[in-house]
């Protein structure tokens, strides 16, 4: 056991080491998106570490899964964490929205910081009527219960919006959302403003781009040098399209009354392999948007219409998901396989080389995270 913990000693210090100049320098405000729906991913005490050596500290997740919140617990890492659609019905009933609380959120806040709920994903993309009803009721009612448990303080409540909610989102002033969704985002609008919850968005300019490549500039949607486009009503001038989505979103909140509440960026990313008809699904796409976009990140950009608002963004996602359905792309926006390498190297870029992976290797041509995932598992194993 003396000899086990001494080769553990040993390997971690020269990850830590080598880490010192690069992986250390990550302490951005980015978020990352940890969804599971694979068969093959690590353990969440193996993902913790991954997360922690890399300095990320905020993570949302689709669920409460409780063995990731144990797995972090007393790391700050800030969680996010998910109700599903399938639980609206039942959150808007408080004695159901209580027991759910003290059973999935209240056990495990001494250790882990939980920060808020997301009560519902893309509810309005369903066009179940019966969910758009349920949304704000089950919103209320989760929010109430935290109030009543005196965790209102410590955890906010909200829900993730596509973008689809928008009928206008260029020029991003006259952004304004869909007509059907009116009476439903009048309420979530001001339940926000009353509780002071950020409105969370789902925004992907890649669909943007994959389904009108003739249409729109690939430098425009990957934040690479380009001639950008100008909002006639503002003068203002946009060099990527997320920026310009993002106010769109703004200016549809203004045009419902609001102008105290914030927008967020609860997924955005790249896949890196897509089917045939999946124009510009490339790890080299998938590398310059990510890429990019945290440098934008730790540079503490605003939008041309909030510059003084640094955008707040978790990425999507951490892994490839392989059990997600849908086309190709769905299960290739990871920034990691599930083994821990990359699946690109943002650093080739240049760009912020060392805020998702490092590259480094050592004399023996170990990397960094070789090296990391070395030590675990061999803690795992002695």
């Amino acid at each position: 056991m003396a000899a086990s913990s001494s080769l553990l000693f040993t390997l971690l210090l020269v990850l830590l080491t080598f880490s010192d100049s690069s992986v250390q320098t990550l302490g951005l405000e980015v978020g990352i998106n940890y969804g599971q729906i694979a068969n093959n991913l690590p353990s969440p005490a193996r993902v913790s570490y991954l997360l922690r050596s890399l300095n990320i500290s905020r993570v949302k997740l689709y669920d409460a899964d409780p063995n990731v919140l144990l797995a972090f617990a007393n790391t700050n890492v800030e969680f996010i964490i998910g109700l599903g659609n399938e639980y609206l019905q039942n959150m808007t009933d408080p004695i159901k929205a209580q027991n759910w609380i003290q059973q999935r959120v209240q056990p495990y806040l001494t250790r882990t910081k939980i920060t808020c709920i997301t009560v519902g994903n893309e509810v309005y993309k369903t066009y179940d009527h019966q969910l758009w009803s349920n949304l704000l009721p089950a919103m209320q009612t989760v929010y109430n219960t935290l109030v009543n448990l005196g965790l209102d303080k410590q955890v906010t409540v909200t829900t993730a919006h596509s973008l689809d909610i928008l009928s206008l989102s260029f020029p991003p002033s006259v952004g304004a959302f869909r007509q059907d969704l009116g009476e439903y985002l009048h309420g979530i609008l001001n339940f926000h403003a009353q509780v002071k919850s950020p409105f969370l968005i789902n925004a992907y300019p890649y669909f943007a781009y994959k389904d009108k490549p003739n249409e729109v500039p690939l430098n425009y949607v990957l934040f690479q040098p380009n001639q950008g486009t100008m909002d006639p009503s503002t003068n203002l001038k946009y060099d990527n399209m997320l920026f310009a989505q993002i106010d769109a979103v703004y200016s549809a909140i203004k045009a419902m009354g609001h102008t105290d509440i914030e927008v967020r960026i609860s997924e955005t990313g790249w896949p890196s392999r897509g089917d045939e008809n999946e124009v510009g699904a490339t790890p080299e796409n998938a590398g310059l948007y990510n890429g990019n976009l945290l440098r934008r990140i730790e540079e503490k950009q605003g939008t041309p219409a909030k510059p003084n608002v640094p955008i707040d963004i978790y990425v999507f996602a951490l892994f490839n998901e392989n059990q997600k359905p849908g086309p190709t792309s769905e299960r290739n926006y990871g920034l990691f396989y599930p083994d821990g390498t990359p699946v690109y190297n943002i650093g080739v870029q240049g760009y912020l080389p060392e805020l998702i992976y490092s590259s480094a290797t050592t004399n023996n041509g170990f990397s960094i995270c070789s090296l990391l995932v070395l030590a675990i598992a061999y803690l795992i194993s002695s």
